[in-house]
C-alpha cells in the first residue's frame, strides 16, 4: 500500500507527469528536461528528485551529468500499470508532443551554459 501511495503522489502534478512522459522516451539529463519543458533547473532538479525517490527512475553519472532513466528493474506492478497508463493518456496530448519535440532539439550543455539559458 506504501508503494502505491508514494507512486500516487509523485504524479499528483503535472509537471513529474510531462518529466516521465520524457525520460519513458529516452534517458535525459537535467538540462535535457529544463530545455524540453522550459523550466528552470531548481524545478527540474526537484521534480527529479521526487519521481527518483518515489521508485520511478534509476539515475547514473556521465562525466559532468546525471542521467535519468525509468527504473530497469522496477518489477512493481504499479508502476508498470502507471507507466502504460501515463503513456496512452499522452499520446494525443498537445503539451505533451510539443515536450517531445523539444526533447529532439534538447542539447547536453555544461553548467556554464545553462544559466546563459533563456526560460
Amino acid at each position: 500500500m506504501k508503494n502505491l501511495t508514494k507512486a500516487a503522489q509523485a504524479l499528483s502534478d503535472e509537471t513529474r507527469i510531462r518529466i516521465l512522459n520524457l525520460i519513458m522516451q529516452r534517458e535525459c539529463c537535467v538540462c535535457e528536461v529544463m530545455q524540453a519543458l522550459n523550466i528552470s533547473q531548481t524545478r527540474a532538479s526537484r521534480n527529479l528528485k521526487i519521481l527518483y525517490d518515489a521508485g520511478f527512475l534509476s539515475m547514473r553519472n556521465d562525466g559532468l551529468f546525471t542521467l535519468y532513466s525509468l527504473k530497469s528493474k522496477n518489477n512493481k506492478d504499479v508502476h508498470r500499470y502507471l507507466f502504460n497508463a501515463i503513456g496512452e493518456s499522452l499520446k494525443k496530448n498537445p503539451i505533451a508532443l510539443k515536450d517531445l519535440k523539444r526533447l529532439d532539439k534538447a542539447k547536453r550543455v555544461g553548467l556554464k551554459s545553462t544559466s546563459k539559458m533563456v526560460m
